[in-house]
């Protein structure tokens, strides 16, 4: 079991069409040993859309990592001061996270979450899905290439002819991520043909 004894949050935000692709990837890690905490985002915990509940999402973390969703700042506040995290993914990424985020905003629990890993020096990955990645996110984008301890799960334009600005991270290589993120190495090519 490649991730036995490893504590690993996976944080869940508010791009919900994307919710139902990392599902297999939180359920990958259980099967190869690893302790997963499941953190859910304000809007993953309290938006009801096309591609499912709230409660949903919630039963279905619970359900595959046997743990009750940290859902508050107050919830995540331990993972800094008792270095709870060995790593911290957060799959999928919101543009709204991701521009929170590069900007030192933390108001809600998986920003918390990151803040709290990036204290520690311990690594964040980003799984990016956003419809403005090539507009206003682009800068953010850039910033967090540039953070240390920060490592993206490899994205590219997935409807570059419906969707001119979206960027998607192959959900498929979050594991190989997750790999060389442990390793402190970013997985190349980051930037990929979709």
């Amino acid at each position: 079991m490649q991730w036995k004894g490893k504590k690993i949050g996976f944080a869940f935000t508010g791009s919900h069409c994307t919710l139902e692709k990392v599902m297999p990837y939180v359920q990958e890690l259980v099967d190869e040993g690893a302790d997963v905490v499941p953190i859910l985002s304000d809007s993953v915990q309290t938006t009801d859309t096309r591609f499912g509940k709230a409660q949903y999402w919630r039963d279905q973390a619970k359900k595959i990592t046997g743990k009750e969703p940290l859902e508050t700042i107050v919830d995540v506040e331990p993972i800094g001061p008792e270095k709870m995290l060995d790593c911290l993914i957060v799959a999928p990424c919101s543009g709204n996270t991701l521009a929170k985020l590069a900007n030192g905003i933390t108001d809600g629990p998986v920003l918390m979450a990151a803040k709290a890993q990036l204290r520690n020096r311990r690594p964040v990955i980003l799984a990016i899905s956003t419809n403005d990645g090539l507009g206003f996110n682009a800068k953010n984008i850039g910033i967090m290439v540039n953070t240390l301890n920060v490592f993206m799960v490899p994205f590219g334009q997935d409807s570059p002819a419906n969707k001119h600005r979206s960027l998607v991270a192959k959900m498929e290589l979050l594991p190989k991520t997750l790999e060389a993120a442990m390793q402190g190495e970013q997985l190349q090519p980051m930037l990929i043909q979709y």
